[in-house]
């Protein structure tokens, strides 16, 4: 009797733009990363070899940390031509971990340097904001990835209107018409899963998880 094939964790598809890496979300970080490698400098080294490749990772809704998402970075650029575009989960946010939440546009994707996002209403971005591109909503911003450029969140005057994201390291951030301080004063902490809003007409920086206690 025929053992049943292992079932894979990385599969390795080619696209228009390049290649699209498909990370299982299922198994164990550590196991993910050990068959991405083996299949990197192994089973598909002389696929991968070749010219300039652009690459973008699915993490389908797994979500990690800025340090998990630079290993897979530096895992796949130690080829020397590939080049990876985006990182990006696909994790649904619901009342469960950010509570008061109101109808959201949900997009997808990566705003890359000099694109701009302008939603009316209250916005989700299911990927990453890069330093140079800006994200603008008349209500909410929840970023699932990491923000890395300008947000600017209740643009038409809404002063109860909240940033979020799952790595909160912006060039700038607004809310109405405050503006935060500037990045290097944000200090050295990892800024995970934390929203930003006005408290007393300053700009404040909290755990997504204390939401509640100015939206109960």
């Amino acid at each position: 009797m025929t053992a049943p094939a292992k079932k894979q964790h990385v599969n390795i598809k080619g696209v228009k733009e390049g290649l699209l890496f498909v990370l299982d979300d299922t198994c164990r970080y550590t196991d993910l990363l050990a068959e991405l490698e083996e299949k990197l400098t192994g089973t598909h080294n002389k696929i991968l070899s070749g010219p300039q490749i652009y690459v973008q990772v699915k993490l389908g809704e797994r979500v990690l940390n800025e340090a998990e998402k630079e290993q897979i970075r530096e895992l796949i650029g130690k080829r020397g031509n590939l080049l990876v575009q985006s990182i990006e989960t696909e994790q649904a946010v619901t009342d469960e971990i950010i509570p008061g939440l109101e109808e959201f546009k949900v997009i997808r994707g990566m705003v890359r340097s000099g694109q701009t996002v302008s939603f009316e209403g209250n916005l989700m971005l299911l990927g990453d904001v890069n330093p140079g591109g800006s994200i603008l909503a008349s209500g909410d911003i929840i970023i699932m990835g990491s923000l890395r450029g300008m947000a600017h969140a209740g643009m038409e005057g809404k002063e109860d209107a909240i940033i979020g994201a799952s790595h909160l390291r912006p060039t700038q951030l607004r809310i109405a018409n405050v503006i935060s301080r500037p990045p290097d004063e944000w200090g050295v902490e990892e800024a995970f899963m934390e929203f930003a809003y006005i408290r007393d007409g300053a700009m404040e920086i909290d755990k997504i998880h204390n939401l509640h206690r100015i939206r109960p």
